[in-house]
């Protein structure tokens, strides 16, 4: 990935904390007919300093994915994409001077390139899932949990999938917010971004230094 860097992130923390809030992955592999790419929901645990060390998600067992893991694992690398919104020069200080000035896209984006391992123990899968229902279930009024369901359809249901296990190796963040544009210019442009929905605004937020 191109990075710039003015648009390189180096607080783990933040990372993490995007990875969380946007679980929802393109994991890309290589095989013999070339690139695949599949969305998987993975779970980014993080060790002491916050620094994300492990993802783990699950596929359908149909899904040839984990079988391409081997006995040793395979290198793949997951794509996690956070806000982005179209910035319009419309707001820059620089368009009523010269009027030099073009549209660009802010965005938020994280690869993470990992050895994938596939899971296949009714156990840690169990477990798993129920770690990624409470995740997702916390907050609601009457948050569901896996032992709502009949157990024996839990354990059909758990059959059917695979775990994936993906050991992080490395971790490269891009956060492009204007960064290279003088103040006045990123603080016009965020104030525009504020009307233009959730992504625009969370991206506005970030380029204030208040999210």
């Amino acid at each position: 990935m191109y990075l710039p860097s003015h648009f390189a992130v180096d607080d783990p923390v933040e990372v993490l904390r995007l990875l969380r809030a946007r679980p929802l992955a393109t994991l890309v592999t290589h095989e013999a007919e070339g690139l695949d790419a599949n969305p998987v929901l993975l779970l980014a645990d993080g060790d002491a300093q916050g620094a994300v060390r492990r993802l783990r998600g699950h596929v359908a067992r149909g899904n040839p994915l984990w079988r391409r893991a081997g006995a040793g694992g395979c290198e793949v690398l997951a794509l996690f994409h956070g806000a982005q919104a179209y910035v319009s020069p419309a707001a820059h200080p620089r368009k009523a001077v010269d009027g030099k000035v073009v549209p660009t896209w802010n965005y938020l984006v994280v690869q993470v390139s990992g050895r994938l391992r596939a899971v296949d123990d009714p156990v840690w899968l169990r477990e798993l899932v129920g770690e990624l229902t409470d995740t997702h279930e916390a907050g609601r009024e009457r948050p569901w949990a896996v032992s709502d369901a009949p157990e024996d359809y839990v354990r059909a249901m758990l059959a059917g999938v695979v775990g994936i296990d993906i050991e992080v190796l490395r971790v490269t963040a891009k956060f492009k917010l204007s960064q290279n544009h003088p103040e006045p210019a990123r603080i016009a442009l965020a104030h525009a971004l504020q009307g233009d929905g959730d992504d625009a605004r969370e991206l506005a937020a970030r380029m204030l230094g208040s999210y």
